[in-house]
């Protein structure tokens, strides 16, 4: 088994190349989970070993391949600081990801949960759907985040791998959030600000079942392209990387496809 001594040090190799401390906690997480299953020492574990263990999972893709960056983001470590010379989980096949669809909050559902939720929650619900805003940037904004521009006032927001970028506010949304007392807009009364995963179960809780924080964002994603129909300004205002990703958020209007339809019947 690892000791808490080597994940230490490589929590620490993680931390200097500027990792968040959700994706190092994710990492960690999943190696000493496969460890601990596996009942084996990382330093002897092999390429097939790995490869069973992952066929046996009844999980989803996406869980399966990012399980596998972590083992791979592990054994990268390991080679570098000498504690093993060749690394199983590079040898791991890659994994497909199907494209998914994207799945915008419905409005009468995100409208009844505004209308529902306290001052908190109708924050808390704004800055995902109408800001486009993930559960761990919520947690994290602070009233000074808030910030004057040409047309009025933005948001300074901090998104995975430390990127920042200004959100456009609507403003009422602004009024709302100046009138907010300074510091963390969503204090945690154990100090600090609350976890994204306490963000997301107030809102979850507000919405209909099988509705996320995470499906506001692609109602987001969704009405704003609808207004233009620009993908980048999409990909700016969620804070993607890639536009691809911008567009498993996207729902194409009904209407541009009928319109796609008729064109092709018309040729």
């Amino acid at each position: 088994m690892i000791t808490n001594e080597e994940l230490g040090k490589w929590t620490a190799w993680m931390r200097a190349a500027g990792r968040p401390e959700t994706t190092i906690g994710l990492r960690v997480y999943h190696v000493k989970r496969v460890l601990t299953d596996l009942g084996t020492d990382p330093w002897t574990l092999d390429v097939e070993q790995l490869v069973t263990y992952l066929a046996e999972q009844r999980w989803a893709p996406e869980t399966r391949r990012a399980y596998r960056a972590s083992l791979r983001a592990f054994y990268s470590w390991a080679q570098a600081c000498g504690r093993r010379l060749d690394s199983p989980a590079h040898l791991l096949p890659p994994i497909r990801v199907p494209r998914s669809l994207p799945r915008p909050t419905p409005e009468q559902v995100y409208r009844a949960a505004w209308l529902a939720a306290d001052g908190r929650g109708r924050l808390m619900i704004s800055l995902a759907a109408q800001c486009g805003l993930r559960r761990g940037e919520v947690a994290r904004l602070r009233r000074e985040d808030v910030v004057p521009d040409l047309f009025g006032h933005s948001l300074r927001v901090i998104g995975k791998g430390g990127h920042v970028r200004n959100v456009p506010l609507p403003d009422q949304l602004a009024r709302d959030l100046l009138a907010c007392p300074a510091g963390y807009l969503f204090p945690s009364p154990a100090g600090g600000h609350l976890t994204p995963a306490h963000v997301g179960v107030i809102v979850s809780r507000l919405l209909a079942d099988g509705w996320t924080m995470h499906t506001l964002r692609h109602r987001c994603a969704t009405v704003a392209y609808a207004v233009e129909r620009d993908l980048r300004a999409v990909q700016e205002l969620l804070g993607h990387a890639k536009p691809e990703t911008t567009a498993r958020y996207t729902q194409v209007p009904v209407d541009a496809v009928r319109a796609a339809v008729r064109a092709a019947s018309a040729a």
